[in-house]
């Protein structure tokens, strides 16, 4: 935490102003630190010990903000609850006013080397134990443009036109998921398969403050929905009820859901570095996804097929495990049906199917894990899960499974994996 003996500490703090609430940061720090209310993502100045394992992941640098402060009067969670944006910096003066000393150079230096190895083992152990995915992409990932639009960008936000909104489950009391198709116009918005959008609802929320910007991956390739059109899209679920199951209703995912072509949404971004697909020919890519979790994978099977009908790149193998509780529920499910078999090899897993024993996307990795065991083992073969948390842990059960299963090092691999922007992880 960067605490000096004389109480300075280098707090760690989250910009509001920034933050587009995705979670990232929450799931990935290891010491539980980081903690939200319906405003804010703070972290807790008592439990944080500079670890940094949440900095990489975070795809806006919202969570790359610090201020020195006396330890006694470090802000509190409250406080960090109320902001609409960071304090200011305290001055010198201000500094020892609240009580803060700062050290000697030689004090601060002896102080600094210490708290660097430390943080530098701790930051080790974090990645390999609380972030088993990679938060670097793919070597032949295409340069991503991120928060060209935002808070603090030049430009806050741009308006893009609704061009399309079409429901892509079957009607259901209990899921409504639609594809909607957002047109920027003459403005600029380059975008690649894997990143994130915010979009910003209208209106306030219960204490009088303007929504924050809500997280959405992008469903369409690189060159947009249409092939050749300066456009994107979305796959948006409803929220009807919490990750706890009790009732709410989504404020941006109703809206959203609730556009009409012609309307105009407020948007921010994009967001994203890491979660990107390889360029390389031959390069394999296993997508692993459930519900809404499909949407990049819609993106990236995408732009492998239009690829593959312009003949001028050879993709490698291409694997889709897609989970639903019920077709019904599984967005896409028509289309997928379309698609070539010697193009990309489809299983889906139905937790939920009427007469039918659960089954899920793990239960169908392990009955490929002849399949999935020599891509592990191969540099050019790039897993991506994306998806609810709870499911993650059941994914990478699944992998070290078929890893041991034939005879492999899976400690070695999860790490190779890892280093090598060969596993991304997604969750939320």
């Amino acid at each position: 935490m960067g605490v000096s003996e004389a109480g300075v500490i280098k707090q760690h703090l989250i910009d509001p102003e920034i933050c587009i609430r995705c979670n990232t940061c929450e799931t990935m720090c290891p010491q539980d630190a980081i903690t939200h209310d319906s405003n804010n993502y703070v972290v807790d100045a008592l439990k944080c010990n500079w670890c940094n394992a949440c900095i990489s992941p975070c795809p806006t640098g919202s969570i790359d903000n610090y201020r020195t402060m006396p330890k006694v009067r470090a802000y509190s969670l409250d406080e960090q609850f109320s902001w609409g944006s960071l304090p200011a910096e305290l001055s010198a003066d201000e500094l020892a006013e609240a009580g803060g000393v700062i050290d000697s150079d030689e004090s601060q230096s002896a102080q600094s080397t210490e708290s660097s190895a430390a943080s530098a083992a701790v930051t080790a152990q974090a990645d390999k134990a609380q972030n088993p995915g990679a938060t670097v992409p793919p070597w032949s990932a295409a340069h991503p443009y991120t928060n060209l639009y935002g808070p603090k960008a030049a430009q806050k936000s741009i308006r893009a036109t609704v061009s399309g909104n079409v429901r892509v489950t079957e009607v259901g009391k209990d899921y409504d998921t639609h594809h909607i198709v957002l047109d920027f116009g003459a403005t600029p918005f380059p975008v690649l398969e894997g990143q994130s959008i915010g979009v910003i609802p209208p209106g306030e929320d219960d204490k009088g403050r303007a929504h924050h910007a809500r997280q959405y991956s992008i469903a369409s390739p690189r060159n947009g929905e249409r092939p050749g059109y300066n456009n994107l899209s979305l796959t948006i679920k409803r929220v009807l009820e919490d990750h706890e199951g009790k009732p709410v209703r989504g404020v941006a995912s109703n809206y959203m859901c609730d556009l009409k072509v012609g309307d105009t949404v407020e948007v921010i971004g994009p967001f994203g570095t890491s979660f990107l697909m390889p360029n390389h020919p031959k390069s394999s890519v296993v997508m692993i996804c459930t519900g809404t979790g499909s949407a990049p994978m819609r993106a990236m099977t995408e732009w492998r097929r239009r690829l593959r009908a312009s003949g001028k790149f050879e993709g490698g193998k291409l694997m889709l495990f897609f989970g639903a509780r019920t077709k019904e529920e599984l967005p896409y499910f028509g289309p997928l049906q379309n698609l070539p078999k010697d193009f990309i090899d489809i299983q889906m897993a139905f937790s939920r199917t009427p007469g039918q024993p659960k089954c899920y996307v793990q239960d169908l990795m392990r009955n490929r894990a002849a399949d999935l065991a020599p891509l592990l083992q191969d540099p050019n073969a790039y897993f991506y899960v994306c998806g609810l948390k709870s499911m993650e842990e059941g994914v990478l059960m699944a992998l070290s499974d078929v890893a041991q299963q034939s005879g492999l090092d899976w400690p070695a691999i999860s790490e190779g994996l890892r280093r090598d922007g060969r596993l991304h992880l997604e969750t939320y």
